[in-house]
C-alpha cells in the first residue's frame, strides 16, 4: 500500500523565511524520483529549483503560481511506493493524504532509503527533522495523520512552527528574528495579528507593533486626500516583495544602521584604458574593465585592510575578514542584484574577468545560486554603464565600504603641465565611518586612483 508523504517548502537558508511559486514542474498523478525538481520559487535573492526528497506520484499540489510561502508550509504530497502502472485513483487523490500520512512522529528516517538528504540548505530527511511537531496557526496541534484537514476531510495547508505566547497560547511565527524582536521589545506574540499567509506572524508586524508602541498618543489623523480630491489609494501599485523588496529593506536598514561618509575624486584614467587594449591583443583571454578595476580593489584592500571588515552588533565589534569575496552591482531584468566573486584577492586579472562574466550572464539568465549571492566582504558598483558621472553609493550590508566607479569620458585635464583632453573618471568611495576615520578611506581611495592613472603602481605589489 501507498504510503503519502508530504513535502514542505525547506529551511533556504540565509535566514530566509518565504518564496514565491514561480513555476511547477510537476503536475498531480505525474511519478516523481528522488532529488527531482519539483518547483521554482523566488527567494529574495534568488530564483532556486526545490527538489523533493521523495520518489512516488504526486497526490496534491499547495498554492498557485504568484503564491507566496512561508518555509514549512506544504509544497506537495507524493504517494510513495505507489504502482505506477496500475490506476489507482482512491488512494491517490488529495482527500486520503490525511488518511494514509502517518503521524510525524512515525516519519522515515533518512537512512531508509526513503528520502534524501542531498536537498537544500537546512532542509534534511533525519528522524529529527521529521519527527518537529507541526501546529495549525491559531491552535492546537496537527491531527496525528500530520496533515491538518477542513470539514470534509480535504488536505490543506499547514503553516508555521508553533511559538508560545506568555499566556499558553500557540501563535503563528516561524522566524527567529521575529522572535527576538518581539522578546528584545517586550511585546507578547499572542497579542499580535499576523498579516502572513494563514495568519502568519511576519517581522513587519512585530516592526509595526514597536512603531505603535513608541509613538506618542494623538488623535486620529484624517485621511490623506491629494491636492486634486483624489484619494492616494488611487494609482498602480507594486509590491515590495521577492528580490526587490529584499533590496528595498537592505537599503533601508543600511541608512537606519550604518554612519556612512563618502568622499570622490578624478582620475585619468587613459592609461587604464590603453593597459587594457594591450592586454586584449589578438588570441589573448579577453579582461574586461571591471575586471581590472575589481583587481585594483583587492590590491587597495590588501593595503587597507580595516575596510575588508562588517561590524557586530551583539558583541559591538569590529570583525576585519581575512578574505576578500568582492561584490559587484549587476543589473537584470528582475532588479538589481550583487553576485559575489569568492576569494578575489587569489585571482589575477584574467581570472576575475571570466568569474564576473560568468556571474554576470548567470544573473541575467536568473540561475545564481544563493551561494553567488551572499557573504560579500566588499563592493564594487559600475554605475558609468548608465552613463552617470557621480554618486553616493549604499553601503551593502552589513559590509563595510563600497567602491563608485562612473562613466569615463574624454574631458580637459592638466597633463605634463600643459591642458589636454583625456579620458576622465570620477571615484566615489562610501565607507562605515565606525571602521576607519577620514585618514584611512582617503588613503584607500586615493591608492585606487593612483592605480587607474598609472596601472604601473599595482606591479609594486605584485
Amino acid at each position: 500500500m501507498a504510503v503519502v508523504r508530504e513535502f514542505t517548502l525547506p529551511d533556504l537558508g540565509e535566514g530566509l523565511t518565504e518564496a514565491t511559486i514561480v513555476q511547477w514542474m510537476v503536475e498531480v498523478g505525474e511519478v516523481v524520483s528522488v532529488d527531482q525538481p519539483v518547483v521554482e520559487v523566488e527567494t529574495a535573492k534568488a530564483m532556486v529549483e526545490v527538489p523533493c526528497p521523495y520518489g512516488g506520484v504526486v497526490t496534491a499540489r499547495f498554492g498557485d503560481e504568484g503564491t507566496d510561502l512561508p518555509v514549512g508550509a506544504p509544497l506537495i504530497t507524493v504517494a510513495v511506493g505507489a504502482s505506477t502502472s496500475v490506476e489507482e485513483p482512491a488512494d491517490l487523490s488529495p482527500d486520503t493524504a490525511s488518511e494514509e500520512a502517518p503521524a510525524p512522529e512515525e516519519a522515515v528516517p533518512a537512512e531508509s532509503g526513503e528520502g534524501s538528504g542531498n536537498v537544500l540548505v537546512g532542509y534534511g530527511t533525519s528522524a529529527a527533522a521529521a519527527r518537529r511537531r507541526r501546529v495549525r496557526p491559531g491552535g492546537g496541534s496537527a491531527p496525528g495523520s500530520g496533515g491538518a484537514t477542513d470539514g470534509s476531510g480535504a488536505a490543506r495547508p499547514e503553516t508555521a512552527a508553533p511559538e508560545e505566547s506568555d499566556a499558553g497560547r500557540t501563535v503563528a511565527v516561524i522566524s527567529p528574528l521575529v522572535r527576538r524582536m518581539a522578546r528584545e521589545h517586550g511585546l507578547d506574540l499572542a497579542t499580535l495579528r499576523g498579516t502572513g499567509r494563514h495568519g502568519l506572524i511576519l517581522r513587519t508586524d512585530v516592526e509595526r507593533a514597536v512603531r505603535e508602541q513608541q509613538a506618542p498618543a494623538a488623535a486620529p489623523a484624517a485621511p490623506v486626500v491629494a491636492a486634486a480630491g483624489r484619494s492616494r489609494a488611487e494609482g498602480e501599485r507594486i509590491p515590495l516583495r521577492g528580490m526587490r523588496g529584499a533590496a528595498a529593506e537592505k537599503f533601508s536598514r543600511s541608512r537606519r544602521e550604518i554612519p556612512d561618509a563618502t568622499c570622490w575624486v578624478d582620475a585619468d584614467a587613459t592609461e587604464l584604458l590603453a593597459a587594457r587594449r594591450a592586454m586584449n591583443a589578438p588570441g589573448a583571454p579577453k579582461v574586461s574593465l571591471l575586471a581590472l578595476l575589481a583587481r585594483i580593489c583587492t590590491a587597495a584592500l590588501a593595503r587597507f585592510p580595516e575596510l575588508n571588515a562588517t561590524i557586530d552588533t551583539e558583541t559591538q565589534e569590529i570583525v576585519r575578514l581575512p578574505e576578500v569575496h568582492l561584490g559587484f552591482a549587476a543589473q537584470t531584468d528582475r532588479g538589481l542584484v550583487v553576485p559575489v566573486v569568492r576569494d578575489a584577492h587569489t585571482r589575477t586579472v584574467e581570472g576575475l574577468s571570466a568569474e564576473i562574466t560568468r556571474l554576470t550572464e548567470s544573473a541575467r539568465a536568473g540561475g545564481l545560486s544563493l551561494a553567488d549571492l551572499t557573504r560579500g566582504t566588499f563592493t564594487l558598483n559600475n554605475y558609468g554603464v548608465f552613463g552617470v558621472d557621480g554618486s553616493t553609493p549604499i553601503i551593502n550590508h552589513p559590509e563595510a565600504a563600497m567602491l563608485g566607479v562612473g562613466r569615463i569620458s574624454p574631458k580637459p585635464w592638466v597633463y605634463n603641465g600643459e591642458l589636454a583632453v583625456r579620458q576622465v573618471v570620477q571615484l566615489s568611495f562610501t565607507f562605515d565611518h565606525r571602521v576607519c576615520d577620514g585618514g584611512t578611506s582617503g588613503g584607500f581611495l586615493r591608492y585606487v586612483a593612483d592605480c587607474v592613472e598609472q596601472p604601473a603602481v599595482l606591479l609594486r605589489g605584485l
